[in-house]
């Protein structure tokens, strides 16, 4: 587009007279959902009445007496409408007996898929569903109540839509959008209560989209139907994390992106078929109905349809000049309508998202569209405005920034309208005719193939992802680079030689970082943060490593080995046979020259692979790492079952370097006392803390070793209380310095200039 045509058709201003409206009726439905009503009420009658107070003091604002009128009767509107729906739950028959935590016999509606949720005491499969008649202590309570169910163990033979005879007891909710919470003891499918006909179809055309991409690789039959319909469940731990490092986890969840694609390929077809604008409309709506069907009628999946529309509907009423105003209606309608949404973190990068594609990427698209083709411009634009918008808030919510992010979305922005559209067409046509299915899937596999490649090429990156912190501070830096960036990007973005070298230097930022490499220089051990599980490294000799557990998940131990350059492994040592300690051995036999895998009583059954027997006094060389076999002290007559497999645990006395690490499993207090008595004399430099740090420590025998430095290996947020304060007092009382995984970081121990230090990553 030249300068010409820019004066032929200028531009109108956009409209933002809306947003502060929308931030007025968002932030009302905040209140109203978080606080007491009596607090929300009065904080409400107090910000209104400094408002009308200005109103009567700024000439300015009197001159905007209906603006300000809006603003005020919007922000009273949404406090009004959510604490009359939070009172509703708050109180009442139901939330009465839910505060005793009544036995009820209900008749319910399932409303939501069933999710299995792994806890501490074991599996559960969790749901919403919607009460419509309850008996409980003598009285029968009808109504419409939203309650979320809990199951222990298997999941029930219940699906979204099926009306059921549920039993369970009672229980205050932790979510203010339910009235209770219900552990089902009982779910029978009622007589006549199957699903609706629509729901059995969605089902359907769900299976058909799976079953389209059955025969690709486990990467593309995961993502494709994540990218239809949001179902991510089978998805790899460790394609999730490449994509949230790599920043293309929207992709993997129900976004307004889904619902545009999808749109816009029925308008598309429509077209050329002849039909009208009231037929387009009419067919865009329906496409919107079958969506929410398709992924289901969640919070999420609404704020994703109504998102998704916003753009459609912004063009129809005037482009970019009022796409502004559209997508603050667009805020206020979901806030009344569910309150509960305004304190999604979903909503609010679906929010941000939106208004990025909506002010920015026009203009990035023209001042790019000097340069380049218009489709092009267009792809490149959209991604990036998307991304930028969104970047604040990402830090305020992860504390980190992407580094890859903007680039690896614009690599995959081509393929993902192709692989969501081949990928509901293939499920259509599945359903019409079963072979042709996997013919459309094979087309599929092409563009979804790509983004996964992308998203583990990205992730791979040194420097992929920064970790800058989440303190107010920080956020508003970021933010205000944010501004910056958006106010001036596009005199950039006019030039093809600026843009060039804006994107050589953000290259070069990302593959040669400006923070401190990894691994640290000096190097002997390292904890990977594997999250709630155990993987430590020994360094061996350049690109090779002595590794002692696995963790839970295989790719996160890949990931630690691959940032430590470790191609070989003389020696794998499995402590024992608990889940967080073995799950993850294949990311280290995947790719690595394992010479041998050594066990204790407590071992894993691996197919394929030989393992050598440890026992007490066992010792051998590995490159620059000589190992000693300390425990298990008492050896078991029988098998350790789950319950003894801690005190079961190999405990190693290694020396890399001149330094002595004792490596300790789970050793719980009756193994530590043990090990205290037939080594009363033992003193290390460094200490892998036995169990996650917990509780359950001989302080005798901990405090006794003598360590200067600790790791401790736990998940972030866990909930089991690892580490426990009163361990890690313990140990600093004792001048041990600790080093911990659980802020989402792996540590090193290292030797420089003949001294023992710690670097956090």
């Amino acid at each position: 587009m030249d300068a010409g045509a820019d004066r032929r058709t200028p531009e109108r201003p956009v409209d933002l007279r809306m947003i502060l409206p929308a931030v007025a009726a968002w932030a009302g439905a905040v209140l109203a959902t978080r606080t007491p009503t009596v607090t929300a009420l009065l904080s409400t009658a107090g910000v209104v009445g400094l408002g009308l107070l200005a109103h009567g003091v700024v000439p300015a604002l009197r001159r905007r007496t209906p603006w300000v009128l809006l603003v005020l009767v919007l922000l009273v509107a949404a406090v009004v409408l959510g604490t009359l729906r939070a009172a509703m739950h708050r109180h009442g028959p139901v939330a009465e007996l839910a505060a005793q935590r009544a036995t009820v016999h209900s008749v319910a509606v399932v409303t939501s898929d069933l999710r299995e949720v792994d806890g501490r005491f074991g599996g559960s499969v969790v749901f919403s569903a919607t009460l419509r008649s309850m008996e409980a202590r003598g009285e029968v309570v009808s109504g419409r109540t939203p309650v979320r169910v809990w199951v222990r163990g298997a999941a029930p033979r219940v699906e979204i839509g099926q009306t059921v005879d549920l039993v369970g007891r009672l229980a205050p909710p932790d979510d203010s959008s339910y009235t209770a919470t219900v552990s089902a003891s009982s779910i029978e499918g009622r007589s006549g209560g199957d699903p609706a006909w629509w729901w059995d179809g969605a089902d359907r055309l769900r299976e058909a989209v799976t079953a389209s991409v059955a025969g690709r690789s486990a990467d593309v039959a995961a993502l494709v139907p994540a990218l239809v319909h949001g179902d991510d469940h089978a998805l790899s731990d460790e394609l999730t994390e490449d994509f949230r490092t790599s920043g293309l986890t929207h992709l993997l969840a129900v976004s307004g992106t889904n619902l545009t694609l999808l749109v816009g390929a029925v308008l598309a077809v429509a077209r050329p078929l002849g039909a009208g604008p009231r037929a387009r409309i009419a067919l865009a709506v329906l496409a919107t109905v079958g969506f929410v069907l398709l992924a289901r009628p969640e919070p999420s999946v609404v704020r994703a349809a109504v998102m998704g529309l916003v753009g459609v509907a912004g063009l129809s009423t005037g482009g970019r000049a009022r796409g502004a105003r559209c997508l603050a209606w667009a805020v206020v309608a979901v806030v009344l309508v569910d309150p509960w949404l305004s304190t999604s973190a979903g909503f609010l990068l679906s929010a941000v998202a939106t208004g990025g594609i909506v002010l920015l990427a026009p203009v990035w698209r023209d001042a790019l569209g000097r340069w380049m083709p218009r489709w092009a411009a267009e792809a490149v634009a959209v991604p990036a405005s998307a991304q930028l918008a969104c970047t604040a808030p990402v830090v305020a919510l992860s504390g980190e920034v992407s580094l890859v992010a903007v680039v690896a979305n614009l690599l995959v922005a081509p393929a993902v309208g192709p692989a969501t559209v081949l990928g509901l067409a293939g499920g259509t046509v599945g359903l019409l005719w079963a072979p042709l299915g996997p013919v459309v899937g094979l087309a599929t596999s092409v563009p979804a193939g790509w983004i996964v490649i992308v998203g583990q090429r990205a992730a791979d990156l040194p420097g992929a992802s920064a970790t800058v912190g989440d303190g107010p501070v920080v956020v508003a830096v970021v933010l205000g680079v944010t501004v910056v960036l958006a106010s001036t990007a596009h005199r950039v973005l006019r030039r093809r030689v600026a843009t060039c070298a804006v994107v050589g230097a953000t290259v070069l930022v990302v593959v040669a970082p400006l923070s401190p490499g990894w691994p640290p220089r000096g190097w002997v051990m390292v904890a990977c943060d594997v999250g709630q599980g155990d993987a430590t490294i020994l360094r061996a000799g350049p690109g090779a490593a002595v590794v002692v557990d696995a963790g839970p998940d295989p790719g996160a131990v890949d990931r630690c080995l691959r940032d430590l350059a470790v191609r070989s492994v003389p020696v794998l040592v499995v402590t024992h046979d608990h889940a967080d300690h073995v799950d993850g051995l294949d990311g280290v036999l995947e790719g690595r020259e394992v010479s041998w895998l050594g066990a204790g009583p407590s071992r894993p059954a691996l197919a394929g692979v030989a393992v050598r027997d440890l026992g007490v006094g066992d010792r051998w060389r590995a490159g620059d790492v000589s190992l000693t076999v300390l425990g298990p002290v008492t050896t078991p007559a029988e098998a350790p079952d789950d319950d003894s497999a801690n005190d079961a645990s190999i405990v190693l006395l290694a020396e890399v370097a001149g330094v002595r690490i004792l490596l300790t499993g789970d050793v719980e207090p009756p193994a530590q006392k043990a090990l205290h008595s037939a080594y009363p004399r033992l003193q290390v430099d460094v200490l892998k803390v036995p169990h996650h740090g917990s509780a359950h420590q001989d302080a005798a025998w901990l405090t006794g070793l003598g360590a200067r430095w600790a790791t401790v290996s736990a998940g972030s947020d866990n909930t089991y209380g690892h580490p426990a304060p009163q361990t890690l007092e313990l140990l600093e009382s004792h001048g041990t310095t600790v080093l911990r995984t659980d802020p989402g970081h792996d540590v090193a121990v290292v030797v420089r200039d003949g001294r023992l230090g710690g670097v956090v990553r």
